[in-house]
């Protein structure tokens, strides 16, 4: 089956405003840039994301935030970004911070069809607060629910006709994960090949996750926080 849609518009022309979407990438690294530019083209609203960061000031998720178009985010890490610390701070945004492990296998979890699972991470914590805790060989675990959504939008390096993806480094991070735990998925590549063309056992995410694939365009690949060291005198 060829999985191919012309565009990222394309792509997302059926969704609605209320939408619960995973968006991958970790940083600025892996930004299904082109999904994210389409929903905010398209005005869709009240929109729930799960990510492991909400983009910056004004880059990745941060240009859905700056148009109001997200409601709720569920994510790790929201540093680096002036506008959610602004929304959060005015009670303008709903938010839950989950520890970042905790956050993978939640969606690991919807895509693998568990139920729950035990963790210490946040035992004792506000992260643990009205959850059920249990013993186990002397060590005090809270249950974690899977996280599950409507739309997945996952960024990677290569992918095939049939949606079979490769991923770069960096850009692994959490759009493997996200590609199997909602019930549609997106994925944006740099490069579409014909079947045969990947090596097998390069293939992260088979394309029997992947819904639809289309080649993104204009990948700003932007270092979100420059470090440099100062030249030494000789």
């Amino acid at each position: 089956m060829n999985k191919v849609v012309a565009n990222a518009d394309e792509a997302i022309r059926d969704m609605q405003d209320g939408a619960v979407i995973m968006s991958g990438g970790f940083g600025l690294s892996g930004n299904p840039e082109n999904l994210i530019s389409a929903i905010h083209r398209k005005g869709v609203k009240n929109l729930t994301v799960i990510s492991n960061n909400c983009g910056t000031t004004d880059k990745g998720l941060g240009i859905l935030l700056q148009s109001r178009q997200i409601k709720k985010m569920v994510a790790s890490y929201v540093g680096e970004n002036k506008e959610f610390e602004r929304q959060a701070i005015a009670g303008e945004i709903k938010y839950t911070l989950v520890p970042q492990g905790t956050l993978a296998e939640r969606i690991r979890a919807a895509g693998a069809g568990i139920g729950g699972f035990f963790t210490p991470t946040g035992y004792g914590t506000m992260v643990g607060e009205g959850k059920e805790t249990r013993v186990i060989d002397g060590r005090h675990y809270i249950l974690e629910a899977p996280l599950h959504a409507d739309f997945a939008f996952v960024k990677a390096y290569k992918g095939d006709t049939k949606g079979n993806l490769i991923y770069r480094k960096t850009a692994r991070n959490f759009n493997p994960v996200m590609a199997t735990g909602a019930r549609v998925t997106f994925a944006e590549v740099e490069d579409i090949v014909e079947p045969g063309r990947l090596e097998p056992d390069a293939v992260v995410t088979p394309g029997i996750f992947v819904t639809h694939v289309l080649k993104g365009a204009y990948y700003e690949k932007r270092i979100e926080r420059r470090t440099v060291r100062q030249l030494q005198a000789v």
